[in-house]
């Protein structure tokens, strides 16, 4: 009587038919279209709500929108460290439709500017923070946060008829890009001096800004892989602060006070 041990038989794996292509992100990609065209109802909407309550003086339903969105995408960053794709892209999309509805001539209202600005406004948005995005400053999230507020910008601004008809300062779209990223760099400064006193290490945060100030020149100078090397070996020992709070803040202001005070 024969006492081996029973053989079990082999698991049939299942053959590899991805083709190398990572499913869930295609599936995340493919939704962001439909999330844009969420966010440009809702700024074509608001528009004709804001005309209907208020017809006189500057339409600003379409700013309520991205005001809306970068308050958000704050929070998101402030509670996770982090701004998601679903919610940065379809603000850049959203913002681009928009333009290009004013193209061609679509009765939405929401602003007077075109398909072009939105790109430009996008594309602003990305070099400005370019330099801190490669000495690990800011985030990716952070950046395109930045690109979608420009393509919103680009679209509703325009050139700055948007302004002038209703009777208010003239702000061309790219103007409100710039503006509004210095006041989110105030807001920055000042946000990082609280948490430096709050946290009491003056002496590794003082390191630290020498490090970053050292970092910028080299980018300045041309030597960018260098600048980004020793900026990902910093992240490791520093704490990670949510910019997209200050760039919320700097553009809330900034449209508070050339609407507003300015206006």
């Amino acid at each position: 009587m024969s006492n081996a041990a029973p053989v079990l038989p082999t698991p049939v794996t299942a053959a590899d038919d991805s083709l190398g292509i990572d499913r869930a992100f295609v599936l995340q990609m493919a939704k962001m279209p439909l999330l844009a065209l969420a966010w440009l109802a809702a700024g074509i909407a608001s528009h004709f709500l804001w005309a209907a309550i208020w017809p006189e003086g500057l339409n600003g339903g379409p700013l309520v929108v991205i005001c809306a969105g970068m308050v958000l995408a704050a929070f998101v960053d402030g509670w996770a460290l982090k701004v998601p794709n679903w919610l940065t892209l379809p603000l850049v999309l959203s913002g681009w439709m928009l333009g290009a509805l004013h193209d061609l001539g679509a009765p939405v209202g929401a602003g007077t500017g075109g398909f072009g600005l939105a790109v430009l406004g996008t594309l602003l948005g990305f070099a400005l923070l370019l330099p801190m995005l490669v000495i690990r400053g800011v985030g990716e999230g952070d950046v395109k946060m930045q690109m979608g507020f420009g393509a919103w910008v680009g679209a509703f601004f325009g050139t700055g008829a948007t302004t002038s008809e209703a009777g208010g300062p003239a702000l061309h779209a790219m103007g409100v890009v710039f503006w509004a990223f210095c006041f989110g760099a105030i807001a920055g400064g000042a946000f990082g001096l609280v948490i430096i006193f709050v946290r009491r290490q003056f002496s590794q945060n003082a390191g630290i800004v020498k490090e970053i100030m050292g970092d910028l020149m080299m980018f300045g100078s041309g030597q960018v892989s260098a600048a980004s090397k020793r900026a990902e070996e910093r992240r490791r020992r520093w704490t990670k602060l949510p910019y997209g709070i200050p760039l919320c803040v700097g553009f809330l202001l900034y449209l508070g006070y050339a609407l507003l005070l300015v206006g």
